[in-house]
Parts: C-alpha cells; sequence; structure tokens
C-alpha cells in the first residue's frame, strides 16, 4: 500500500519554477511512519542556495502573476479543488502514513483544507477598492488593492493538507508568488499538494516548494532578501518570536499563527452529554497535536464529577493503533519526543494530586502511541495546565463561580481558542466579550470553518486566515488623491 500512494522519485524533489529537482548535491532527508519508525521516503534536502533559487524563481513570476486576470487564478484553484476531491482516498492514505492520524480523520482533513481552495476561487473576483469624495469635497479618493509580492509559506506537521491550502490559497487568489517550507516531518503532502496545482494549471515560478532540514538557516536568509515581503508561520511561539525578530530589518508582512492554550468550560446547566460530546472533538482531533485541541477542562464543581467520568468512559473505549488500521480511533503521536513530553505531563499532574481516571501511559511495542487520558481535580498551577499537551490528554479542574471560570480561562499567555458549553444565552454573550480568544466555540467542539477568521491574540499571534479577512494578508492598499471632477483647465 504505502508506495501506491507516495509521490514518485521524481515528485520527491525540490519544486522550482514548475520543475522538479534535485537539491544542491543531492542532499536528502528520511521521512519516518509514526506507527512504527520504518522510513516511508528520502526527501530532497533543500539548502539555503536551493531557497535562495526558490525566491528567485518566484521574484521573476511575480509581476506577470498578479497582472493576470482574477477569474484566472480563481479557476486555477477550482481545477485543484475538483483535483483534489478526485483523489482523497489517495491523499488521506498518504497524510495517515507520513502523520499517524487514522484515514478516516485524514479523509475530513481533505475535505476540510480543499474547502480553503474553493472559498479563495471565490474570493479572487471580489478584491475591490473604494472611491469616495473627500470631505471637503475638493477631491477623490481613490483605494486600490495590490498583492503583497513573493511570500514565504512556512507549514506544521499536524495538518499538512489544509494548513497548505489555508496560505496557497489566498495567495494564490491575491496575485502572490510564494516559497513554500513543509514540515521536515510530513513533506510528502504538500509534495503532491504542489504536483496537483502544476496540473491545474498554475504557472511556473508561483508556487516553489522546498523541503529542509535546516528550515533555520534557509528563514534566516530568505527574510534578510528584500525581495520577500510577506512570510506566513504556523508552527510553535519560540520559533515565531525568533521569525519576528528576524524580520525587523526587512520588515516584510507577517501573519503568525502559534501555540494554543485552549480552556473548555462546562457550566453547570449545561447538557453534560452534549458537552462529552464537544469535549471528544476538541479534544481528539488529530490525537490532541493542534494548536486548537481543548487543553484545560474547567468544569462547575456540580458536574465535574459526571462529567469526568463520563469523558472517561468515551476516551477508554477509543481504539489505539496504526491509522490505516480498520477500527483504530487513535493513532501515533508524532515521534518519541512527544510521547515523553506529554508522559512528562501527566505524571507530574498526578504528583502534584490529580487523580487518573483512565490512561496515564504509553503503549508499549514499536511506534509512538499514548493512551486515551483523564485527570481530575487537576491542581491549576500543575504544569499540564499552562503548556500545549499535543496529546490524547484531557485534564479537569474545578471551578465555582464565571467570574473563577472567566479568571483562570484568561490566566495564560496564549489566546486562540476557547470553548464554552451553557444553556444560557446572556452567560454565552458575556464570555465571548470577556474571553481573551480569537476564536470562541459555542456549545460546540468544531470551530475551524473556511468561510471563518482563524487566528489568535496575545502569544498565539496575530494575523487572520481563512473567512474575508483570509486574502487580505496577501493585499497592500494603495490611496490615489484625485482632483475633483469638472474643472476645466485653461
Amino acid at each position: 500500500m504505502p508506495g501506491r500512494v507516495l509521490p514518485g522519485p521524481d515528485q520527491r524533489g525540490l519544486f522550482i519554477g514548475g520543475r522538479w529537482r534535485e537539491a544542491e548535491e543531492g542532499a536528502t532527508f528520511t521521512v519516518r511512519d509514526p506507527a512504527d519508525g520504518s522510513v516511508l521516503a528520502s526527501v530532497a534536502d533543500g539548502s539555503v542556495r536551493d531557497a535562495v533559487e526558490a525566491l528567485d524563481a518566484a521574484v521573476a513570476a511575480q509581476q506577470d502573476w498578479a497582472a493576470s486576470a482574477p477569474r484566472d487564478r480563481g479557476e486555477i484553484l477550482r481545477r485543484a479543488f475538483d483535483l483534489i476531491r478526485g483523489r482523497t482516498d489517495e491523499l488521506a492514505e498518504l497524510m495517515s502514513l507520513e502523520m499517524g492520524k487514522t484515514v478516516a480523520e485524514a479523509r475530513g482533513e481533505v475535505a476540510y483544507g480543499n474547502e480553503f481552495f474553493r472559498w479563495f476561487s471565490e474570493e479572487a473576483v471580489r478584491i475591490h477598492g473604494r472611491w469616495m469624495h473627500a470631505p471637503d469635497g475638493a477631491s477623490r479618493l481613490l483605494t486600490v488593492r495590490k498583492p503583497v509580492g513573493p511570500c514565504l509559506l512556512v507549514t506544521p506537521w499536524n495538518f499538512p493538507m489544509a494548513m497548505g491550502t489555508r496560505k496557497i490559497g489566498p495567495a494564490v487568489a491575491a496575485g502572490c508568488t510564494m516559497v513554500v517550507k513543509p514540515a521536515e516531518l510530513t513533506p510528502l503532502t504538500m509534495l503532491a499538494l504542489a504536483d496537483i496545482l502544476h496540473e491545474a494549471g498554475l504557472p511556473p515560478g508561483v508556487l516553489n516548494v522546498v523541503p529542509t532540514s535546516r528550515a533555520a538557516e534557509m528563514s534566516k536568509a530568505l527574510m534578510a532578501d528584500p525581495r520577500l515581503r510577506k512570510v506566513s508561520f504556523t508552527g510553535s511561539t519560540p520559533v515565531g518570536r525568533q521569525l519576528v525578530r528576524q524580520s525587523a530589518d526587512q520588515l516584510p508582512r507577517l501573519s503568525m499563527e502559534l501555540g494554543g492554550n485552549a480552556p473548555f468550560l462546562v457550566f453547570a446547566d449545561a447538557d453534560v452529554d452534549a458537552a462529552v460530546d464537544g469535549a471528544m472533538l476538541a479534544k481528539m482531533r488529530n490525537m490532541g497535536e493542534a494548536c486548537t485541541a481543548a487543553n484545560r477542562f474547567l468544569v462547575h464543581a456540580d458536574v465535574a464529577e459526571e462529567f469526568a467520568g463520563k469523558l472517561a468512559e468515551r476516551m477508554g473505549r477509543l481504539v489505539v493503533g496504526r491509522g490505516q488500521d480498520p477500527g483504530v480511533d487513535v493513532g501515533p503521536l508524532i515521534d518519541e519526543r512527544a510521547v515523553h513530553s506529554v508522559h512528562r505531563l501527566v505524571t507530574d499532574a498526578v504528583r502534584d494530586g490529580a487523580r487518573l481516571v483512565v490512561g496515564g501511559s504509553a503503549v508499549e511495542g514499536s511506534g509512538y502511541f499514548y493512551r486515551p487520558t483523564v485527570l481530575l481535580d487537576v491542581p491549576p498551577g500543575s504544569a499540564i495546565n499552562g503548556q500545549e499537551i499535543f496529546g490524547p490528554v484531557a485534564p479537569v479542574s474545578v471551578f465555582t463561580t464565571e467570574e473563577e471560570a472567566v479568571r483562570r480561562a484568561n490566566t495564560t499567555e496564549y489566546g486562540l481558542a476557547a470553548y464554552v458549553f451553557t444553556r444560557d444565552l446572556a452567560r454565552a454573550v458575556r464570555l465571548a466579550e470577556s474571553l481573551e480568544y480569537g476564536m470562541v466555540g459555542v456549545n460546540t467542539g468544531l470551530i475551524s470553518n473556511p468561510a471563518a477568521p482563524f487566528g489568535g491574540m496575545k502569544a498565539s499571534g496575530f494575523g487572520r486566515e481563512g473567512g474575508f479577512e483570509g486574502i487580505e494578508e496577501y493585499l497592500e492598499t494603495t490611496y490615489v488623491a484625485l482632483p475633483a471632477t469638472g474643472r476645466q483647465a485653461g
């Protein structure tokens, strides 16, 4: 099966200027299956020189691409959408192999990620400025929207399809060229996506893909180049901070989608069964390896035992195994380091006084598996409440008042996503306004939607992806001052 869905040898290289090629001196790195550690493929390992050549290609293509008809750009995205939809099973298997998620969940990501191409294919023809009279009537004000220019798009390993389409879609629609640096752990899906876009008719040089094991060197070199005008990064907050510092000299436009520490608030009046359903979605999507994953469960004292018991029963029934095997609910974590990190947080929480309800250990044998885990009575100061877990662990703490819940929910440097379960509409409105998060889900555990702006505040970054706002990140505004009409010279 793996050989059938893996990109062919020619499509495991660098994609620069519309063609596949080897990396400098033929360098490669290996991509492994997290289910057993076996080698899936060798991929070209791009150098700084390769990255600069990719930027050269993007710069060379920028003027013509910016001048292309918006309808043509939209039609290319629509053709890519149709091609991806026809290859959903193939792409899902590939993603499951390199990342670990179940094939069923990978199909969901292909469908979700593909919707960004459909959405931005329709937004390409809706880029507009404005015309107005100056307040004093003496002149006219015209604004024109222009593509920002060549972009560097850095995608993470946990959603190798959706994080690519969420950045590439608006860049293509806006008329920007780009260099994409996929995650070293999961580059195969992006390489397959590049091949699809090429087949859909994207002109040479508009999209350039450079996998690398030397990401820090590459990004530093590109961000020092004045020709690069935009950087969109999804990843950890520490790396995001470093990229922001590197941007100071050339001042490119930045979009940063960084870490999260999502609170999941369950009030006494909530439908507990619905809250458990939402918790399973918010926690277990992608084995918990998501920046939007529910990280801290803050549950009112009146329903905490019921909620934790029902959640533990659901979590304990989940089947752990290879993502490609039938009947599996939870695949492996991405690597051994991830397993150690998750287990350390769990053992520290138990040492701090938390009660282990279910799970709490890695699965013995090959691969990077961790049992779905529920902890109850987790002390607020425990480390598991202060950092991203990025694993299938639900720490439950108890609160007694709405004010306490809001205070504890906001006591974090992060501000990406939050979840609220309550039957009280007035409370839902108060919480949406008082929670310091870019996205708030009310009585739902699934908030991501291509038609909605995705992004956070505080240390979770800035900028938005998706929605009407998504294309704005790739456009500059020029204001043109015009004299009032109707006044003839001479």
